[in-house]
């Protein structure tokens, strides 16, 4: 598998183009509460892509040259989804009251500490955050297209299908990447366990649990939500070492359970 020219991905790297997106249209179509409440959840996670940055920037990931440009080019490219998400918001009616993101939880910051130890104490950790980011990455980009299709509105399914392109470009750096530091010796291994007893979706930790089960019954919980879920797990099982994890549709059942 071909990694990505990193030359070539950050000259192309550039904010959202919200050229043409019909704002004024925004109130003109129905939004349900579950659409709304979704989109604020999506719009606050991704404005704490700077909270996530803050914690790799102490780890081992800095001193990979590709991955530190990389993650320039990725913190960038995701801030600029939170402000367009905001702005669509904010045409809706709802605008986003921002919140602030200096002071962390005791759970987020007892995972950043656990971060850095784990950096710290294995020369490979750059393959879990890669591993890591290329799960998210997918999550994220199936919950945008679950998203456009359960609201069916087309200002929003246009902006949708805009940050999905981005974030299909994000995925395919960390899946690459993941694919090459998993090959390394006993890489896959330790990465596995981690991914197994630690991961969850995207948010979970920053926004409360009953809003990512929310998450979970609206998005994903229909027939088709199901199949993305499975889709998800058949992309991440093609890295080494992980052949029969249970990741999305696992926890959407557990999720769905607790609701």
């Amino acid at each position: 598998m071909a990694l990505i020219d990193i030359e070539s991905y950050a000259a192309r790297s550039r904010a959202l183009d919200l050229r043409g997106i019909a704002w004024d249209d925004v109130p003109r179509h129905p939004l349900t509460p579950e659409v709304l409440r979704t989109l604020r959840y999506m719009q606050d996670i991704e404005t704490h892509t700077i909270v996530y940055l803050r914690t790799l920037l102490s780890t081992r990931a800095m001193d990979d040259p590709d991955v530190a440009t990389f993650l320039a080019c990725w913190f960038y490219e995701e801030t600029f989804h939170g402000r367009a998400l905001a702005r669509f918001l904010d045409a809706a009616g709802e605008p986003v009251t921002p919140r602030p993101r200096s002071r962390l939880t005791f759970p987020q910051w007892a995972e950043a500490r656990a971060t850095a130890v784990v950096a710290r104490a294995w020369r490979d950790f750059v393959g879990v955050h890669m591993t890591w980011g290329a799960i998210n990455e997918l999550t994220t980009l199936v919950g945008y297209q679950r998203l456009a299709a359960r609201a069916d509105h087309p200002v929003l399914t246009e902006l949708l299908a805009r940050i999905v392109r981005d974030e299909a470009k994000h995925f395919a750096f960390y899946y690459r990447q993941a694919a090459r530091w998993l090959a390394r010796p006993g890489a896959a291994r330790v990465a596995r366990f981690l991914v197994d007893h630690f991961w969850a979706p995207v948010g979970s930790g920053v926004q409360p649990a009953a809003e990512t089960r929310f998450l979970a019954r609206y998005l994903m919980s229909d027939a088709d939500g199901v199949e993305a879920a499975r889709r998800v797990d058949e992309t991440i099982r093609k890295l080494p070492g992980f052949a029969n994890v249970q990741l999305l549709e696992a926890w959407t059942a557990r999720a769905l359970e607790a609701a």
